[in-house]
């Protein structure tokens, strides 16, 4: 079967919509550091929208910073891919032609550098995971002992790094008297483009303290709030998008009809007409990042631990039980919305039905261990900053305390039928040398986790309450798994 590509464009079905611009008059503006599913199901996405209805010089240039997987399989197809937006209706296909180029930067970082130098390029985004910020998710700063960050600060020629490369390219271009470039985070950190600003400016500094000076008054970090849930893709996905095709897509993406971005508008080298296709320009993003970190990726991680550990695959499998139903209602309205400052004009009763909505969707197979990958960094932002509001006011923390014991339950390795758990964390490590000695005790096993400062910092251990209700509630899931608990605590019936 022939490979989709450019060429084949005029032949694929009318149903299948295409790049609505000549691609051949694209040039690139943007170079995006993390290309993965979410990047290509969502930003490339706006930014196709932008070329639409107002082309400009914003084609994307897509950085992995480790596996050669994603450029394998766009080179051969010029780039193109296709977006799957499934609901229960069915399936709606999409080829977007925004990515000009793919590079893997282990292969040729000065490859990467030459790009991110480029005058041309005026826009920097990133979705490296929080992980990739090599900072401390308790503190927000950079984490000066990463292996990684010493490296680059060893070998700035040979960056490893998302801070590496940009404060190298940053470096280049300020020698050279070329404007900085805005860089961009669309990662799921809290204030995640002042807690990028803060990583550069810190990382420059320990360079050279003028430099770290130039970069705090020169370099624009926008905050923005992404939200968009893209399921990892299978061979059954690809399976399926090829015989829509008529011809076979290496790597298509997988998405739902809901997508949302919102962003603060300080662009001071320009960027795409993002907002002509429903992207949020304000002057203050963090009302919007703090109700999704909280509602959606908190009752996400929620039910990604609580979910796996009964035997529940994917999100649509435990939001269909009513007690886990029942249980991230409560979260979300008893919880967390008391902690929320509402954006003004924000539907907060719509947005959560929607989300309740949208976990439901039996079209998008999102696994609850892709989503419970990476929990040290999650954990902060999403459960331990409501956590801490809430215990700042005497509020209860039930349900918030259980998403914690979850965790706690799902690293320390082994699931309710004694099997392995494949824990992906940075930490792994660390978590599995200080679970080990404690066994599946309670009593034990809490005390080790929250030892682990980069995750609950040095305030949450010392907090009586806080390790009552954790302790308490790992000791319920160890002694009756995780469906009765849930079960117990939101009040549903079997």
């Amino acid at each position: 079967m022939t490979r989709l590509h450019p060429e084949g464009l005029s032949t694929l079905p009318a149903d299948v919509a295409r790049p609505g611009y000549d691609r051949a008059a694209l040039t690139t503006g943007i170079v995006h550091l993390g290309i993965g599913a979410f990047h290509r199901a969502h930003q490339a996405v706006y930014t196709e929208n932008a070329l639409t209805r107002s082309f400009g010089p914003w084609g994307i240039c897509g950085v992995s910073l480790r596996s050669p997987d994603t450029r394998d399989a766009l080179a051969p197809q010029g780039g193109l891919y296709t977006v799957a937006v499934r609901d229960a209706g069915g399936a709606h296909l999409r080829v977007v032609g925004a990515i000009t180029e793919a590079l893997v930067a282990p292969e040729d970082p000065e490859a990467v550098l030459e790009r991110l130098t480029r005058p041309a390029v005026r826009v920097v985004t990133l979705t490296v995971t929080e992980k990739g910020y090599c900072h401390d998710p308790a503190t927000g700063a950079l984490n000066e002992d990463h292996p990684g960050i010493r490296h680059d600060l060893e070998t700035p020629q040979r960056p490893e790094t998302a801070a590496g490369f940009l404060v190298e390219a940053l470096d280049r271009r300020r020698k050279a008297g070329v404007p900085p470039f805005t860089v961009l985070s669309c990662d799921n950190l809290p204030s995640n483009g002042d807690t990028l600003a803060g990583i550069l400016r810190r990382f420059a500094a320990l360079r050279d303290p003028e430099f770290g000076r130039w970069v705090a008054d020169n370099v624009a970090c926008p905050n923005s709030m992404v939200d968009r849930i893209v399921p990892a893709t299978t061979e059954d996905d690809r399976a399926a998008v090829t015989r829509a095709l008529g011809c076979e897509d290496a790597w298509p993406v997988m998405t739902e009809p809901f997508s949302q971005w919102v962003i603060e508008d300080r662009f001071p080298a320009g960027r795409p007409a993002w907002e002509l296709e429903g992207a949020e320009l304000v002057a203050d993003v963090h009302p919007y990042e703090t109700m999704k970190l909280r509602l959606l990726n908190g009752s996400h991680s929620t039910l990604a631990y609580l979910g796996y550990l009964a035997g529940y695959q994917t999100v649509s499998d435990a939001i269909a039980d009513p007690a886990y139903a029942r249980l991230i209602r409560g979260l979300m309205d008893e919880e967390v919305t008391p902690t929320l400052k509402v954006p003004p004009g924000a539907d907060l009763g719509r947005y959560k039905a929607a989300l309740l909505e949208r976990f439901a969707n039996p079209a998008l197979k999102h696994r609850t261990w892709q989503i419970a990958m990476d929990g040290s960094q999650k954990l902060p932002p999403r459960l331990l900053a409501p956590i801490r509001e809430r215990l700042a006011i005497g509020a209860p923390i039930d349900r918030m305390a259980l998403s914690v014991a979850a965790w706690m339950r799902y690293v320390a390795g082994r699931d309710e039928q004694d099997q392995p758990i494949d824990v992906r964390d940075p930490l792994a490590g660390r978590l599995a040398a200080v679970t080990a000695p404690a066994g599946m005790d309670a009593e034990s096993l809490a005390p080790a986790l929250l030892s682990v400062r980069e995750v609950f910092g040095d305030d949450l251990p010392q907090n009586e309450i806080f390790r009552a209700a954790v302790t308490a509630a790992l000791g319920r899931l160890l002694k009756d798994g995780a469906r009765r608990t849930v079960e117990a605590l939101s009040g549903a019936k079997s």
